[in-house]
């Protein structure tokens, strides 16, 4: 089980604020560039598609503003994974392509300068705590208004949306693994809020105690929990 760390290089120290949206477009740009078939594989408009990965973002000593992110230095980190290993050096090989290329955003660029692999250690317990390391978003989606509903750790629906969340992921990717066991419990929550693509929505962070077979944690740990975990949300590292 590996990770991929992406350090960037930036052209100067000020970023936007909803920086998970200048990273997506970044993926779909590098996708781009490498595959046609890749491209629509994962981002075709014709249908919904699940996604297997998840990132998350280290912003050295961060301040944060109305409207940007303001770092100490020029360079930030990406740490990316995905649960389908076969995808995921597809990824590594587009980001390879990608290297040392500019890439703009609002008022400032950024370059990949650097790409390595890290080990995860599998799990091989039926048990794990863990810490987000971006934000766990619980969404709960009606069907008949088309309208989402998000919920944050100290509400009473928050585990069971989060098992309803992790159900229909499994049910779209890999329906024959069995959802048997698995819980959520807040150990430490913190409740924050998230830029989406233009709006704001509940998040949580902090530390979690997750139950479940060990073939579903690997798979989330490499694909993430929650919803919109391809949006740079649902990562986490294990604490025990």
């Amino acid at each position: 089980m590996i990770q991929l760390k992406l350090v960037f290089e930036l052209e100067n120290t000020i970023l936007p604020l909803e920086m998970e949206r200048v990273i997506v477009s970044f993926l779909k740009a590098t996708i781009q560039n490498y595959s046609n078939d890749m491209f629509e594989r994962l981002y075709s408009k014709k249908r919904s598609i699940m996604k297997t990965y998840t990132f998350s973002k280290y912003l050295p000593d961060a301040t944060f503003c109305n409207q940007t992110i303001q770092l100490s230095q020029n360079r930030f980190v990406v740490f990316f994974s995905d649960s389908n290993f076969a995808q995921l050096l597809e990824f590594y090989n587009a980001f390879v392509g990608m290297r040392l290329k500019k890439y703009p955003m609002e008022h400032n660029s950024m370059k990949l300068i650097q790409i390595v692999t890290q080990k995860r250690h599998e799990i091989a317990d039926n048990e794990i705590v863990v810490k987000m390391q971006s934000p766990l978003i619980v969404r709960r989606h009606d069907g008949k208004t088309n309208k989402d509903q998000y919920y944050c750790f100290h509400q009473e629906e928050f585990s069971e949306v989060v098992k309803e969340n992790v159900v229909f992921f499994v049910n779209q990717v890999m329906p024959e693994l069995s959802m048997e066991g698995f819980s959520i419990v807040p150990v430490k929550g913190k409740k924050v809020v998230v830029p989406n693509f233009g709006t704001k929505i509940d998040g949580n962070l902090g530390i979690y105690k997750i139950t479940g077979s060990k073939e579903l944690l690997n798979i989330l740990y490499l694909a993430g929990i929650g919803a919109r975990r391809s949006s740079g949300n649902g990562k986490f590292e294990l604490l025990w």
